[in-house]
């Protein structure tokens, strides 16, 4: 595919998060969207009315009419749909979970290699403006605190929080500490469905860095926040709002009356200029980028698994506790 072409996409999967995907490349004056693929017939070609484009029901019928596709398709159909496209030589950004087990991830990655061709797993938090300008800011944590959390969604229930929501955190933390997982402490329950539902993990990393993730679909508010601690400061991230606060020279002081004890707290805070985009717009572009420069061949794969090995990790305890099912 040569630069300043016009490239032909298509989204096979056009649920909830497809249906995104499928707004994104409508939007995109370089992309034709040549057609959208679900086995659902009715629900494709609703899709395909709105959007003005073709409608399949088999993604083998427009494998060779595609140079990239978008896979948001279910976890356990990923390893079969990614595979067949990258075959055919077409790049494809395919949501995450990458697979189910580790050793098809692998494959994927080492296939998108031998063939020259982009493999991109929806990591879509790595383009949230706040999360780039918090890879500016964070040196040396010393405490990272996730919050992922959310009512019930019953669409969602092949996939735990584990790989459903926390991994999000887990991808965004290990580029943030950058060194070894030293421990790895798990617990949670389940609340509406036969997997995860709540997930509360401990992570101790070779530099001493603590971090503690908690992912909830049983939480009446939804929550998408992240707070590093560092010697110099106090720092809190707000996925949602893609805000950053930055507080600093904290004091504290208390006064005792013969009613209350008070406490008093105060600190610098300083709001970090965050420019804000759409976060999968920007997980789009950089795809296209890849491959319309022949980026592909060049890719690694080891740091693009570690957050699916550390997450299939946090399951396997999880199946231990018989709270994840094996």
């Amino acid at each position: 595919m040569n630069s300043g072409t016009r490239i032909r996409a298509g989204v096979v999967g056009v649920g909830h998060m497809g249906c995104y995907h499928v707004g994104v490349y409508s939007d995109l004056p370089e992309v034709d969207l040549v057609s959208v693929v679900d086995l659902d017939g009715d629900r494709a070609r609703a899709v395909a009315k709105q959007y003005e484009t073709q409608v399949a029901t088999d993604y083998r019928e427009i494998m060779d009419q595609v140079d990239v596709v978008s896979v948001a398709v279910p976890t356990h159909l990923h390893f079969q749909v990614a595979r067949d496209f990258l075959e055919a030589g077409v790049h494809v950004l395919l949501e995450k979970p990458a697979a189910p087990t580790l050793a098809e991830a692998e494959t994927l990655f080492k296939l998108a290699r031998r063939k020259g061709r982009v493999l991109q797993i929806g990591h879509v938090e790595r383009f949230n403006g706040a999360v780039q300008e918090l890879n500016k800011i964070v040196r040396d944590p010393i405490l990272i605190d996730c919050r992922r959390m959310g009512p019930f969604e019953p669409r969602v229930q092949a996939d735990g929080v584990v790989l459903d929501l926390m991994i999000h955190d887990l991808d965004i933390v290990l580029s943030l500490v950058n060194a070894p997982v030293r421990s790895c402490h798990a617990t949670g329950t389940r609340v509406f469905s036969s997997r995860e539902d709540v997930a509360i993990v401990s992570l101790t990393f070779e530099t001493g860095c603590i971090a503690v993730l908690t992912a909830s679909r049983a939480t009446q508010e939804k929550i998408r926040t992240l707070s590093v601690t560092q010697k110099d400061a106090y720092i809190v991230l707000d996925y949602a709002n893609q805000d950053i606060h930055i507080h600093r020279q904290a004091s504290s002081e208390h006064v005792l009356t013969h009613e209350e004890l008070r406490y008093k707290q105060g600190s610098l805070i300083e709001r970090i200029f965050v420019h804000k985009d759409n976060p999968l717009k920007l997980e789009i572009r950089a795809l296209l980028h890849s491959a319309a420069n022949g980026l592909g061949s060049n890719a690694s794969y080891d740091g693009e698994l570690l957050s699916l090995k550390l997450a299939l990790q946090i399951l396997s305890k999880l199946e231990d506790q018989g709270v994840a099912p094996p």
